[in-house]
């Protein structure tokens, strides 16, 4: 084999372990409610456990979303509150952590993410509720909704608040 055709072998097998490593660790991440407890009850830095929290309200969301297509709603509802309860809880650890958001981006940012995804979570959930029975999603959308502008009010300071 000439040496042109080693580097050219090399670099292709180089570039094949690369994307499948890449692969490896961009996989989508399967949080359990019972991990991210744990994670949250031994962090102690602020911005990691607002971090965990926010992946815990998805699970919470996801279950709730589960729960109704199942045709639970009650079970949706307590799922919808606890998922409310531990968003407002990251939001609280990350105001606590005294970071300054628009020069400290960090958790701010992936909490105004999973903020924006789940509201887009929370309109379809309402769309498939009873019109009897939108009444408290449509008060976690606000919640949420009013949650994710203060959110963008420490991260844009000079920034006008969001028009719905």
């Amino acid at each position: 084999m000439t040496m042109r055709v080693r580097w050219v072998c090399a670099l292709l097998l180089a570039g094949i372990l690369g994307l499948a490593w890449g692969l490896v660790f961009s996989a989508p991440r399967n949080d359990s409610e019972a991990d991210l407890t744990a994670r949250i009850a031994r962090e102690s830095d602020l911005v990691k456990k607002a971090k965990y929290e926010v992946r815990l309200a998805r699970v919470k969301l996801i279950q709730a979303l589960d729960a109704r297509e199942n045709g639970e709603l009650e079970t949706s509802l307590k799922l919808l509150g606890a998922y409310l309860e531990t968003v407002k809880s990251a939001w609280d650890h990350l105001r606590q952590s005294g970071r300054v958001a628009h020069k400290k981006s960090q958790g701010f940012k992936e909490l105004d993410i999973e903020l924006r995804e789940d509201g887009r979570y929370l309109e379809d959930l309402k769309r498939s509720v009873s019109f009897m029975d939108r009444g408290p999603v449509e008060k976690v959308i606000q919640e949420v909704e009013s949650l994710r502008a203060e959110v963008l009010k420490v991260l844009f300071p000079t920034m006008a608040p969001p028009s719905r």
